[in-house]
This record gives C-alpha cells, structure tokens and sequence, in this order.
C-alpha cells in the first residue's frame, strides 16, 4: 500500500510538472516570430486568410523586421485583392532582405495587377537573375505571360522554355506554352504541349479542354470528341460549357456528312 501511494504521489508530481512545461512551452512559442509566422503559413495554406493575417501580424509585432511574414503578409493582400496593401508589404520586405526574390516575384504579379507591366517585367527580371533563387520558373513563367499578354510570341515563348526546363514537371508552363504556340496557329506543338500537362494533371478539366480544343482546330475531330465527351459533365464554367458544346455538335454534323456520303 505505501508503495502504491508512493507511485501516485510521484505520478501527481510528473503531471504537475508536464503541465507546467507545457505552459512554459506555449508562453515561449507566444514570444516567438517564426511560430507565429509558421502558424500563419499553415491557415493561408488553408485559405483561412483572415486567420492568416492575424498570426503574420502577431509576427511582425514581436519582430518588425521578420521579413518571411511581411512577403507572406504582401501574399494575403494579394489575393484579397488590397494591391497597395501588399505593395508596401513587399517593398518593407525587399527593404529588410533585397536578396529575398520570392518577395520580388510577388511583387511584380502585384505591379501586374495594378496596370504597371514595365514595372512587373524590371521586378521578374531581378528574380531570375539571382542566382540564388532556386524556383525561377516562376518568374520566367510570370515573363512568358507578360509578353503573352503583348502578343510578343517570341518572348513569350523564349520564358516559358526557360520556365520548363527550371522545372520540368512545371504543368502551368507546359499549359502556357500551349496558348503561346496555340494563338500562332501551330496547333501541333501545342497539342504536344497540352499532353504534357494533361500528363501530369490528367484530371484538370481546363487543360483536357484546351487539349481537344488544338486538337479540334487541327482537325484531328475523333480525338477532340473523345476528350470532350469525358469532361462535359464536369465541366462548371459557362463559356467553357458553351464551347464545348459548340465544338461538339459541329463534329456530330461533319460525321452525320461523312455516314451520309
């Protein structure tokens, strides 16, 4: 018996002590900038934005210059649409740590989004001249589109290789690649393009449909159709139904033509 109240009192005492820890823990975790930074990560990770920010700006509250949770701050901002915001998020950012590229991609989508493209090129050409940055093909991949938006074919098309071949298992490279090479009436290497990021995304509806779509302006129909009719059920957005339909019912009224001749 005195040994069983023995271990009782020694069991008392070690969950007293391991509960005591455990708040000492977590008061130590409150004071400390990268928990919170990384508990911020984990709710935009999440898409729970507002939660997001909170944390980032418990960060920045105990260390001003945290320059990871002033970028992923500028990030929230910039998908809740607050481009100011986020600008100066970046540029604090870039002030604290200009070698930090990852900011400096981001901020050039922002000067994207806020009409300012000469900007957006001088900052995603900063980034992929660092030779430190170990993801460029986002930046390339952010040029290749700049100049899409240009019709500057050429360069578009010259950043979205390099894009690829920083990461040959970029699938919005491949799909960008295939628009570039698309909208120049090529229509053979931009179905080798789509292949490859239906390949590695074999279930994304919009690059199934951009797939049948070269295929369809190539004429390549029975190849078209069969892509089509897979995806029209999961097909949500309505210009995208609408042009699936279309392409649909002019294959079914060339094959009625051909059965009739």
């Amino acid at each position: 018996m005195k040994n069983k109240k023995i271990f009782l009192i020694g069991l008392c005492l070690s969950l007293v002590t391991c509960a005591s820890s455990q708040k000492k823990l977590q008061r130590e975790k409150e004071k400390d900038p990268q928990y919170q930074y990384s508990m911020g990560a984990f709710y935009l990770n999440n898409n729970n934005l507002d939660e997001a920010i909170r944390f980032f700006q418990r960060a920045l509250a105990l260390d001003p210059r945290h320059f990871q949770s002033l970028n992923a701050l500028g990030l929230v901002n910039s998908m809740k649409g607050n481009f100011a915001e986020a600008e100066r998020s970046f540029l604090k950012c870039l002030e604290i740590s200009p070698g930090f590229s990852e900011a400096r991609n981001n901020l050039g989508m922002v000067y994207q989004e806020m009409g300012f493209p000469d900007r957006a090129e001088a900052e995603f050409k900063r980034a992929v001249a660092d030779p430190a940055y170990s993801t460029k093909e986002l930046p390339y991949y952010n040029l290749a589109r700049l100049y899409s938006l240009r019709e500057d074919w050429e360069n578009a098309l010259f950043y979205v290789e390099k894009a690829v071949q920083a990461n040959i298992r970029y699938h919005l490279g491949y799909a960008l690649k295939g628009y570039i090479m698309e909208s120049q009436d090529k229509f053979v290497e931009a179905i080798e393009s789509y292949k490859e990021a239906v390949r590695m995304l074999p279930d994304d509806v919009s690059y199934n449909f951009h797939l049948a779509a070269a295929y369809f302006k190539n004429g390549e129909f029975r190849s078209a159709e069969e892509i089509l009719e897979k995806i029209l059920p999961s097909i949500t957005d309505p210009e995208m139904k609408q042009n699936a339909d279309s392409y649909l019912k002019t294959i079914r009224e060339k094959e009625k033509g051909m059965a009739r001749g």
